[in-house]
């Protein structure tokens, strides 16, 4: 297993300290190299039947610029059989026999890392020689004009077009997180495998297909409109979308490029993909035991411990062995949920990045990690930025970070103000990684009221009256997993966010939290019709029809549940069966 690069790796220092609040990475988006601006680029039609990585070597050089969670990447490389050489100067990328750039992050911070480093000229250069190439997601990107994340800015210029930002005016969702399905326009190559099955997408920006960039694309994907959603010229690939998240078929796509013509390529089973599916996720709640393990557990409206003598921690398994396990099952993502301490100092705890690192070797599908995310000082004195929390977390295994109680904090001062500081955990987090990277945790209470102008906060008329005949609530968001309430209610704190920079929220419910009577679909339908962004429903799933029920009742875009997966009451792939008997769209 490969050691996890330390916080204070040269690689995370330069990363962390080149995107600090007080520099944007945008603020010199056209310092270029010298006329490596190519747009009318001419590549030879040749296509070499070789062995990607040449034919004595069996090396992928990667391109990790120093953002987001690439160790997935390199754990899909590793899990096909080859190694791995770390790009570090641009002749590495010359001399590359076959290279892979999985972008991570915003357009501008990767552009700015590429030129501050020589990079972006040599990575011209090596594409216009037609050499083995894959780009991911950010790494398509880059090889357009431009973009208008934080711009505009001018990216590579090897294909024509802008990058930009989904339309949320239409009732999508931006950003776009989930999985969805391909529409193959050309030979790709290293799509031939998928069938119709869905890949995994995270992104809020998107390259159109025009006549001007028509022999590039080799895929598309519809979201409201078709976008560039693959992209091949010769030897050259890139695409949208993640294939070391997205399951057998990934790692399909990563088979077919690495061996290309190569009959060792296992093909997925046929599917039925035909447009974005809703997503069931499986949460872990992991805490150290009375022992000092590291246990999965399920709390009961939060409360975490058996009800015996010896009140001991509820211990369901173990955090690596149970993701692995609903990895096989079809979850369509993991999260787990640090619920011990992240008090004092998360970047002390080691045995919860263990946990990002080994389940990363083997789960190929989406992993976010959450708890006590925000600026800590250490016992001596030193101050550590929620972004460079963040970026270890990234770099161990995470594809998400959910902020709870820091959320609420910044939500309430904003709110407040009126102002964005652009120093909160939300704010600098998205700014560098991508909103896509940052999911909110919610966690509010029911409070009752007879009429809705009884309190200030957004309330709503609820399906089941409260203890005394109460037709209406609203709901008070909490701070320390639940134990303190905050004078904000999920309605304010979800709009909030929103403009701070969450791409997506995870709303829970205290009073329905291992009831079992299905999710409160007041509250998921009031906060899902109040943002754009995509909600995750959780708190109280026990039957496969509850999640039928949110789907169809709300707009939650996933459905996350915990103790039922634990126990093994309610199977995952026994939910997805359901959905799909139901009409609704699911990965299978």
């Amino acid at each position: 297993m490969e050691a996890a690069p330390p916080l204070a790796s040269s690689q995370s220092r330069f990363f962390s300290s080149s995107f600090s609040s007080s520099s944007s990475p945008s603020s010199t988006p056209f310092i270029l190299h010298r006329n490596f601006h190519r747009t009318n680029l001419k590549f030879k039609s040749r296509t070499l039947s070789i062995r990607c990585s040449g034919a004595t070597d069996n090396v992928v050089t990667l391109l990790d610029y120093g953002a987001g969670n690439v160790r997935s990447v390199r754990n899909a490389i590793r899990f096909l059989g080859f190694d791995i050489k770390d790009v570090q100067t641009p002749e590495d990328i010359l001399n590359a026999n076959c290279l892979i750039f999985p972008g991570v992050g915003a357009f501008a911070a990767a552009m700015d890392v590429l030129n501050k480093k020589g990079m972006a000229e040599a990575l011209c250069t090596y594409i216009e020689n037609d050499r083995p190439f894959l780009g991911i997601c950010l790494g398509l990107q880059l090889l357009f004009e431009s973009s208008e994340e934080n711009g505009p800015v001018r990216g590579l210029g090897l294909i024509p077009g802008v990058v930009g930002r989904f339309d949320s005016t239409n009732g999508f969702r931006v950003p776009h997180i989930g999985w969805n399905a391909l529409h193959t326009v050309k030979d790709s190559e290293i799509l031939d495998d998928i069938g119709k099955r869905h890949v995994y997408f995270v992104h809020s920006y998107r390259a159109m297909p025009s006549n001007d960039n028509k022999e590039w694309v080799s895929s598309t994907c519809n979201y409201g409109d078709n976008f560039i959603a693959s992209v091949r010229r010769g030897n050259v690939h890139a695409v949208q979308f993640h294939p070391e998240k997205s399951g057998d078929v990934g790692l399909s796509i990563l088979r077919r490029f690495l061996y290309p013509k190569s009959s060792t390529t296992k093909k997925p089973g046929e599917g039925r993909a035909s447009k974005l599916a809703k997503r069931v996720i499986a949460c872990l709640d992991v805490r150290t035991n009375d022992k000092g393990d590291l246990v999965v557990t399920k709390g009961d409206q939060y409360d975490v411990r058996e009800n015996t003598g010896e009140n001991e921690v509820r211990n369901l398994g173990k955090p690596v062995e149970l993701a692995g396990q609903y990895y096989i099952d079809g979850a369509d993502e993991v999260s787990f949920l640090n619920i011990t301490g992240f008090r004092d100092f998360p970047l002390g705890d080691l045995p919860m990045l263990e946990v990002l690192r080994y389940t990363s070797e083997n789960v190929f599908v989406p992993l976010t990690v959450g708890g006590g995310i925000r600026d800590f000082t250490d016992a001596n004195g030193r101050y550590y930025s929620s972004l460079e929390v963040a970026s270890e977390y990234f770099r161990s295994g995470a594809d998400k970070i959910s902020i709870g109680s820091d959320a609420v904090y910044a939500a309430e001062e904003y709110i407040r103000t009126g102002v964005k500081t652009g120093k909160t955990s939300l704010e600098q987090i998205s700014r560098v990684y991508g909103n896509q990277a940052v999911v909110v945790s919610i966690d509010p209470r029911r409070v009752y009221i007879n009429a809705p102008d009884d309190v200030e906060f957004k309330a709503v008329r609820v399906t089941n009256p409260g203890p005394n005949g109460e037709e209406y609530a609203w709901y008070q968001c909490t701070v320390n997993g639940g134990r303190e309430g905050r004078p904000i209610g999920a309605y304010e704190l979800a709009k909030a966010v929103e403009e701070l920079g969450a791409g997506e929220i995870l709303l829970n419910c205290i009073d329905c939290d291992g009831q079992g009577k299905g999710f409160d679909i007041d509250l998921i339908k009031l906060i899902s019709d109040a943002v754009s962004i995509p909600v995750i429903a959780s708190s109280g799933a026990g039957v496969v029809e509850h999640f039928s029920e949110v789907f169809k009742k709300t707009n939650a875009s996933a459905a996350l549940a915990a103790g039922i997966f634990h126990r093994k009451e309610v199977p995952i792939q026994s939910v997805k069966e359901h959905l799909l008997e139901t009409g609704i769209e699911v990965r299978m």
